[in-house]
């Protein structure tokens, strides 16, 4: 079955997908949002490639290097065996900071007999928008392109570059390497030098997986989500993105294709709690300076999402020379979502900052300004829980007045007290429980319906939505109530198929949706879960880590047919949702074992 079968490498800079038969089908230079350099996954004719090709002949195998985000992939014929370690070079330097250059090396690993392979090298820069013409120079390979924007890389080599260029073969019967830079090297690389590099980004990478801590059940899977929400965080910034990629289609052939290289609030503090759980404290931090960063005046408005830079326009544009992934048009880069207004997000942030600051007490450097944030965002809360919005699945039409949106509402201000309770601010206390309990009230009278025995979508609605699943994860509504029971009970009977959700079923603005979104599948197991349907729910979630890719990863959303990944790739929020399922699941036979030990 065609799918989304890439590993992704990365080093908190930027990201690049190599096929499971080691082809760099998408990579952006020198960041994640820039242009693309290989953007074959987007335009199988036109997109461009660093492809590897082998006589059939040849068995290939993928994997990553245990607990590290080194992709090796491994070429077999009988006794001729070699393998690519892909990466994008991340380590400390000794002045305590990280080296992370827009650059990704392909180092060549010689394991036994004379294998043989060839190489389709074809960079098409600045989104294949011109041409890209590749000259032979004496040190390295440069390509260029002169359309509207000037752009170039420089490809460095142990191997013939002519041989290379011209697609003979080369013969492996030593280590070698290539090396694709944004900017021409100043010292020259050596195939010993790519060697350290690549040892040294590995031990990065060990160490930062030695802080996430063991769990007896899916540990492995809990470890490479983590490695996988790494890859996706901007370390300049702080910012986290939704996915490394844009336009990957929810359904094949349809219109749902988006730009997911930006920072969703929503979708990054969801993330940073995660992390936190995990005990990756440095990620939180530098992402609760990014939001600092982002509100200079008291009272201003969150938008909903922001560029990893902290751009605050990110104008929407079609790419129409690129036929899309497998012809799904149109391409896009930007997002004109920036512009909606979506009353969840404060909800979400502040959940995220009272995460932290539970952790972190009032040591953390910027308390101050937390405080001043927290005393904002119940501001806006408070003058703003009564309007409709576009909700959390980004309705272009007219605004609603969407339960998960008010249930955030309320999640804004109970965290508040809980901050206010930590700051000692007692005064604050008594005026927002008043408000606290007036949302409470409201969404509990307005969102529950009769008919349906469940909370509905909207005030008013009769349609079902994943999204009111999480009414009990942020504490809103305790797991044993009849009434959040009856909700998963309807949402099962409704939203599910084979196990896999809809996030709704209602039209939007594209029409019906066709496809499963991966992360309501984890909320919905984590409901069962929490019902007490441990059982039910632990087979589905084993089911659903099946229909990952080779490597674990998941997209934004699921066949419900085929079970083949679509959406942007890797995702976010398909993988932090994994790894909560996977905790629980976990802690639960932590606690087990203790009660048989006790027995």
């Amino acid at each position: 079955m065609d799918n989304l079968d890439y590993g992704i490498i990365g080093n908190c800079r930027s990201a690049a997908l190599v096929s499971k038969t080691g082809s760099i089908d998408w990579c952006c230079l020198p960041e994640f949002d820039s242009s693309s350099v290989f953007a074959k996954l987007l335009d199988d004719e036109i997109g461009g490639c660093f492809g590897i090709r082998v006589a059939p002949s040849y068995a290939i195998k993928q994997r990553y290097k245990k607990n590290t985000a080194v992709l090796i992939t491994e070429f077999r014929e009988g006794d001729d065996v070699f393998e690519i370690h892909d990466f994008m070079p991340r380590y400390l330097t000794s002045q305590s900071q990280y080296y992370a250059p827009p650059e990704v090396v392909r180092y060549i690993k010689h394991i036994s007999g004379k294998p043989k392979f060839s190489v389709h090298y074809e960079p098409k820069l600045a989104y294949a928008q011109g041409e890209t013409k590749s000259y032979i120079k004496k040190n390295f390979i440069a390509s260029l392109t002169k359309g509207k924007n000037f752009e170039t890389v420089f490809l460095y080599t142990s191997f013939n570059k002519n041989a290379m260029m011209e697609g003979r073969e080369l013969e492996v019967t030593e280590n070698g390497y290539f090396l694709i830079a944004y900017n021409e090297k100043i010292f020259l690389p050596s195939t010993r030098k790519i060697y350290l590099e690549l040892e040294r980004t590995k031990v990065y990478w060990l160490n930062w997986s030695n802080k996430t801590p063991n769990y007896k059940k899916y540990n492995a899977q809990i470890t490479r989500s983590a490695i996988t929400l790494k890859l996706l965080t901007y370390n300049k910034s702080g910012a986290v993105l939704a996915a490394a990629t844009t336009s990957l289609p929810e359904t094949i052939g349809e219109v749902r294709n988006w730009d997911y290289r930006f920072c969703w609030i929503r979708d990054a503090s969801m993330v940073i709690k995660v992390m936190v759980d995990l005990g990756h404290v440095n990620v939180a931090r530098r992402y609760l300076q990014f939001i600092v960063d982002l509100i200079p005046e008291k009272g201003e408005k969150l938008q909903i999402m922001y560029g990893i830079n902290k751009e605050k326009k990110l104008t929407e544009k079609t790419l129409d020379h690129l036929k899309g992934y497998k012809n799904s048009k149109p391409v896009r880069i930007g997002n004109a979502a920036y512009k909606q207004r979506q009353n969840d997000i404060y909800g979400i942030l502040m959940d995220a900052i009272h995460a932290q600051l539970n952790i972190f007490s009032t040591n953390i450097e910027n308390a101050e300004e937390l405080w001043g944030i927290t005393k904002g965002i119940a501001w806006i809360v408070s003058e703003h829980w009564q309007e409709p919005d576009k909700g959390i699945w980004e309705f272009r039409e007219e605004d609603r007045h969407f339960t998960f949106s008010k249930v955030l509402c309320w999640v804004a201000i109970d965290r508040a007290i809980k901050v206010a309770r930590i700051f000692r601010k007692w005064q604050k206390i008594e005026k927002w429980s008043m408000l606290e309990q007036e949302i409470k009230q409201d969404i509990m009278d307005k969102a529950w319906n009769d008919d349906v025995k469940a909370f509905t979508q909207s005030y008013g609605s009769k349609n079902l939505d994943a999204s009111v699943l999480l009414m009990e994860s942020y504490g809103f509504i305790p797991a044993r109530d009849p009434k959040y029971i009856s909700t998963v009970k309807a949402i099962e009977k409704h939203l599910s198929n084979d196990g896999l959700l809809y996030r709704y079923k209602n039209k939007d603005d594209f029409g019906l949706p066709s496809s499963s979104f991966t992360i309501c599948t984890f909320w919905f197991i984590n409901s069962l879960f929490k019902i007490g349907e441990e059982e039910k729910a632990q087979k589905l979630f084993d089911r659903v880590l099946s229909y990952g890719n080779h490597l674990g990863l998941f997209s934004e959303d699921i066949d419900f047919k085929t079970k083949r990944l679509l959406g942007n790739f890797p995702q976010a929020y398909s993988h932090l949702a994994l790894i909560e399922c996977a905790i629980n699941f976990s802690q639960k036979a932590t606690e087990q074992r203790i009660l048989e030990s006790m027995s």
